[in-house]
């Protein structure tokens, strides 16, 4: 992988998954090996977002920057612009967003997934916490994805967004590829991404970025490396 690949710039080392979805080879060939193992248990596990480029993710951004696309709270509901300075603004669209260039989903190691089998065909998937939560549609799917992680036998799938460390809120849907995302990780140091961003002419808010970038990566950026730091100790669920 080089930092074009690692910042959804290029998208030519992707391979096919399931028709639409495109994601690492690496990662192809280890999804379909624990889609097998979660038939076996009962599931119909299936990607519903995998890779994403950085001009998607970019427009994701500024969308939510111009407040043309929902921002949501830490409590997960829309919040009114005019109530937010820059700065607050900035904050709550990383709580569920990453910034273009930084987004997981650029390296073709993480997905989102949910269980086919627990719904109807023509079922929106929302990726909200009430799906994947006690009671929720995809509830038992998650459980049994955490036996598999805390048992080494999830294909070295882990959650790098497993809990709230005052960044990123917990995404249980979401997979992250160790051994590929490791690569990814060590590539995109903070003034690579800097170097990047500061480049786009029409980057939303880049001005806020700037001035609290330090904040801001060692936050939104680095935060999931300490789920992968557990997984790799062996301390149990992340």
């Amino acid at each position: 992988m080089n930092l074009s690949q690692v910042t959804g710039c290029d998208d030519q080392f992707l391979s096919v998954l399931g028709g639409s979805h495109r994601l690492h080879p690496q990662v192809v060939a280890a999804f379909e090996r624990l889609q097998v193992s979660a038939a076996t248990a009962g599931f119909e596990l299936r990607a519903v977002s995998c890779y994403r480029s950085f001009e998607r993710q970019l427009a994701i951004w500024n969308a939510k920057a111009k407040g043309e696309r929902a921002v949501l709270d830490i409590a997960g509901k829309v919040l009114d612009r005019n109530r937010c300075n820059d700065w607050e603004w900035v904050q709550a669209i990383l709580r569920w967003s990453a910034l273009p260039g930084a987004s997981r989903h650029h390296w073709g190691s993480d997905l989102d997934v949910y269980d086919a089998a627990a719904v109807t065909a023509d079922y929106r998937v929302q990726l909200i916490s009430d799906e994947v939560g006690p009671g929720g549609v995809f509830c038992a799917l998650h459980d049994w994805l955490d036996t598999q992680i805390e048992g080494h036998s999830a294909e070295g799938f882990f959650r790098p967004y497993a809990f709230d460390g005052g960044g990123v809120a917990p995404e249980r849907w979401h997979l992250s590829h160790a051994p590929v995302a490791r690569s990814c990780e060590r590539l995109l140091t903070a003034d690579a991404l800097f170097a990047l961003l500061e480049q786009q002419p029409n980057f939303e808010l880049w001005p806020v970025v700037a001035e609290h970038w330090q904040e801001i990566y060692q936050r939104f950026v680095l935060a999931p490396l300490s789920a992968q730091a557990q997984l790799a100790a062996g301390r149990g669920r992340v």
